[in-house]
């Protein structure tokens, strides 16, 4: 079964509607949980997913012999701020042979569950899905066809991840080490080992980045972080232009 991972920050406008799409599009014979990981929102996050996990409570099924939850059960818990240590800390307590890590504004497709098994099953340990942005910005829309490649340099944490519990845990989880790009840095793990696959499906997500600081801004930081990783920046030099140009 999967267990899907999402951390967050702050994220009390999107984190319901993201629960439930996840509820919508997958089965409970499939997945196990979700697991939201608090940062330290300050938003009111946490108090709005408490709210519905209050309401949709994993109840069972009729017959007594069967004691499977008939719904996915949904779980809040908190960490030390940054996605890769919320992320680490979550995998801890999971259930699931199958770890889904996916951000707080990006909706996977229908069926997403039954699409990593299969993947799995076919010996594909781990992988994400193409992605498309909620805009129709030309540029945006471009970025989003090209992540149906096999090529690393399309490849990001928008798109989610899918890997299972022992190659994650071989792999030794993310690196802690770095506030920004740690989801590059599992990828990049995952490509030396020959493990990856583009599950020829759309997710979408949000263009929240590019709407608030404008598209080639945001693309030309992101390609110098890129440039800068690849010519042996560290991760605390990561972060600094981060913060300093988009933080």
């Amino acid at each position: 079964m999967i267990s899907i991972v999402i951390p967050i920050l702050n994220e009390a406008e999107t984190i319901v509607k993201l629960i439930q799409h996840l509820l919508d599009n997958s089965t409970a014979d499939n997945v196990a949980e979700i697991i939201i990981v608090d940062g330290g929102s300050t938003d009111g996050s946490q108090k709005i997913i408490k709210y519905f996990i209050s309401q949709h409570p994993p109840s069972k099924l009729r017959h007594s012999f069967q004691m499977k939850p008939d719904t996915t059960e949904v779980l809040l818990i908190s960490s030390e701020k940054g996605r890769a240590k919320q992320m680490n800390t979550a995998t801890k307590i999971s259930k699931g042979k199958i770890l889904y890590f996916l951000h707080a504004d990006s909706f996977p497709p229908k069926n997403f569950d039954q699409e990593i098994l299969t993947e799995v099953e076919k010996g594909n340990e781990a992988g994400c899905f193409r992605m498309q942005f909620d805009s129709n910005h030309w540029w945006l829309q471009l970025a989003g066809w090209l992540t149906q490649f096999h090529w690393r340099a399309c490849r990001g944490g928008d798109q989610s991840q899918f890997i299972t519990k022992n190659l994650f845990d071989e792999i030794g989880g993310f690196d802690e080490r770095y506030v920004i790009y740690e989801d590059n840095m599992l990828i990049n793990e995952l490509f030396t080992r020959k493990q990856f696959v583009v599950i020829n499906k759309k997710l979408t997500t949000s263009a929240r980045l590019y709407r608030k600081h404008g598209i080639w801004k945001v693309q030309y930081h992101f390609w110098t972080i890129y440039i800068m990783k690849w010519m042996g920046a560290g991760p605390n030099k990561l972060c600094t232009y981060y913060k300093k140009h988009l933080g």
